[in-house]
């Protein structure tokens, strides 16, 4: 899943995220599903940006673009590029951070190719992403070497996703799982945290994951280079 035309099943993970659903993405997902359903407070998930954005930044799946209106990005210049498959969530993470003087550049893609920029990034994320990507960890883990490619040697790639095994999760959980899977939205039935680490390592040398409720977050150095994929 590396080239060629986007899949069905690429489409149907961005789908959900049009313009009427963002209108109510804060309050559904941020607000309600993260702290009650998934466990983990949008707040703990907003400390990954303001620990590790740089001023020179990549965000693929930005979503509503709540994280980067809110996150504290270095004092300076600041230049931002956004990735996303769903042109609403692209407009309206632009509008938030043009609310706040940043004016970034945009660019329709999948995570799963090769990602449609020119040049390397000191940070980049892919929050509340991966359980929208279709397959399990082996095909998801390509998004991870293409991330690999576009990241400055020196430069940290971060992000979080809702695991589906493995993790203690209540009943609303499991059945919000389970129906979100069947519609197409998430694609993460077979998710889990060991498949998370060993997709991440086979694209970085330093890796660290910690999972939070039915959360993984993760932080991922050293970039490896094509001969060690």
């Amino acid at each position: 899943m590396t080239s060629g035309t986007i899949t069905e099943a690429e489409r149907a993970g961005a789908a959900i995220y049009g313009y009427r659903a963002l209108r109510i993405y804060d309050f559904v997902v941020l607000r309600v599903s993260n702290s009650l359903v998934w466990r983990c407070p949008s707040r703990r998930m907003l400390a990954s940006y303001d620990a590790q954005v740089s001023g020179d930044h990549l965000d693929i799946g930005p979503g509503s673009g709540w994280f980067l209106r809110e996150a504290r990005f270095p004092v300076g210049e600041t230049a931002v590029t956004l990735v996303d498959l769903n042109p609403a969530a692209l407009e309206m993470s632009t509008q938030r951070l043009l609310g706040r003087g940043i004016e970034p550049s945009c660019r329709i893609g999948s995570v799963v190719r090769p990602l449609p920029v020119e040049r390397r990034y000191r940070s980049v994320a892919a929050n509340l992403v991966m359980h929208c990507v279709p397959g399990g960890w082996a095909e998801k883990g390509v998004a991870f070497r293409h991330i690999a490619d576009v990241m400055a040697a020196d430069g940290v790639f971060f992000g979080s996703t809702v695991l589906a095994r493995g993790v203690r999760q209540h009943p609303v959980a499991r059945w919000l799982i389970r129906f979100y899977n069947r519609a197409g939205a998430f694609q993460n039935a077979s998710d889990d945290r060991a498949g998370l680490e060993a997709a991440l390592r086979g694209a970085f040398a330093e890796v660290k994951v910690v999972v939070v409720g039915s959360v993984a977050l993760w932080e991922a150095r050293a970039p490896r280079g094509a001969a060690e994929v």
